[in-house]
């Protein structure tokens, strides 16, 4: 039997469970006066002016920078990678996208210790890096500093959520998630897109509000933590699938069906490991997964596209520079699925593919042969 400690952890710190996470600890009410008069969110506090530390040089770690320099908020960019941080500073470009140029106030290095200087860190580190990146890079943090988690995914070996990872590596502080559909390309060209902000701490919730909304994002609140990251981990599965009836012309009814299945799938583990249905439904999950299983740069669906065109798996991954998480969540999550007797078919027809060489054709045929029930989510 596997033992899911870290997503059982995850679970027991949504709000809707009576003991907190001490990882994750229950916010102190707010004082009077810092709820929002009309909304009822609580308006952000910051004794000090902001500085952003963004941990990684992907795609999404680049627009960021963007969007924060709207308000002027002093940004510096922390690249794993000593060799990249050197170019991003002198070209203020970077291959991962192309025709994007990074604000010219942006700091980048290599350096963990300009994290000291840090009043907001985010972790745009993918998933399965999040552990020994955070690792090397914890030491430089102030104490209780919060982090913000733009990572979606369920780490493998430990089967932990990107916030859990963090809170585990970094020590009891604030932390937070922002998700949403955002592809980077089009907020690269200031296109509106909408995100969730989401943390069991009202008061970050609020500040990460604050941070990210511009001109061309709009950021809503939520306290469902759990159910936000767990629908932008199992949404990549499901577009990975996508990309499969992408590559095998299956057309546009069997797609939408998918989608429209893999959701329920999404809803009922979400549901059971300790998220809100109403997220799964929402930007943070049928929005995210839509823009994933639709949108051409989607590396997930790219990725199951090439394998329904009859790619290997090892070609398939190899084209890309970006880190394609669907794989190894698909894993994790079938086997977290099956340890909580959930049925995921399509989760685990898209495991089978990627780990057991299953055909994509005999895939679908297992799919369709499927006993007709009564249409459910739960």
């Amino acid at each position: 039997m596997v033992e899911f400690r870290g997503l059982r952890r995850v679970a027991e710190a949504s709000p809707r469970r009576a003991e907190g996470s001490p990882s994750r600890p229950s916010p102190e009410p707010l004082p009077k006066g810092l709820l929002d008069s009309t909304l009822g969110y609580p308006a952000p506090v910051q004794p000090e002016p902001e500085h952003v530390a963004i941990v990684g040089d992907g795609q999404m770690a680049l627009v960021l920078t963007d969007v924060l320099a709207t308000h002027g908020i002093a940004t510096t960019m922390v690249s794993p990678f000593a060799d990249s941080a050197a170019r991003i500073a002198s070209a203020r470009i970077s291959e991962r996208l192309p025709g994007y140029r990074i604000p010219d106030a942006l700091r980048v290095t290599a350096d963990p210790a300009c994290l000291a200087d840090a009043t907001l860190v985010v972790c745009a580190i993918p998933t399965q890096f999040i552990r020994p990146t955070f690792a090397r890079m914890a030491p430089a943090l102030r104490p209780a500093v919060p982090i913000v988690s733009i990572a979606k995914g369920i780490e493998v070996d430990s089967f932990r959520l990107p916030c859990d990872i963090l809170a585990e590596v970094c020590g009891a502080r604030p932390i937070a998630a922002l998700s949403g559909p955002t592809i980077a390309a089009e907020l690269a060209r200031r296109l509106p897109a909408v995100l969730v902000a989401a943390s069991v701490d009202a008061p970050l919730t609020a500040r990460v509000q604050a941070a990210f909304t511009s001109p061309w994002t709009k950021i809503y609140q939520s306290n469902d933590l759990v159910g936000v990251e767990l629908a932008g981990a199992c949404k990549n599965v499901i577009a990975i699938a996508a990309g499969v009836a992408d590559g095998m012309g299956l057309g546009t009814n069997a797609k939408s069906a998918l989608l429209a299945r893999g959701l329920a799938e999404i809803a009922r583990i979400g549901v059971v490991l300790g998220g809100r249905v109403e997220t799964f439904f929402g930007v943070a999950g049928a929005g995210d997964l839509a823009t994933t299983c639709f949108a051409p740069e989607g590396r997930n669906r790219s990725f199951g596209e090439r394998l329904g065109r009859g790619e290997k798996v090892a070609d398939a991954l190899s084209s890309t520079i970006s880190v394609v998480e669907g794989v190894p969540t698909a894993r994790a999550l079938v086997r977290i699925a099956r340890e909580r007797g959930v049925e995921l078919p399509i989760c685990e027809a898209v495991s089978a593919m990627v780990f057991d060489g299953l055909d994509p054709h005999e895939a679908l045929g297992q799919l369709m042969r499927r006993a007709s029930t009564t249409e459910r989510i739960g």
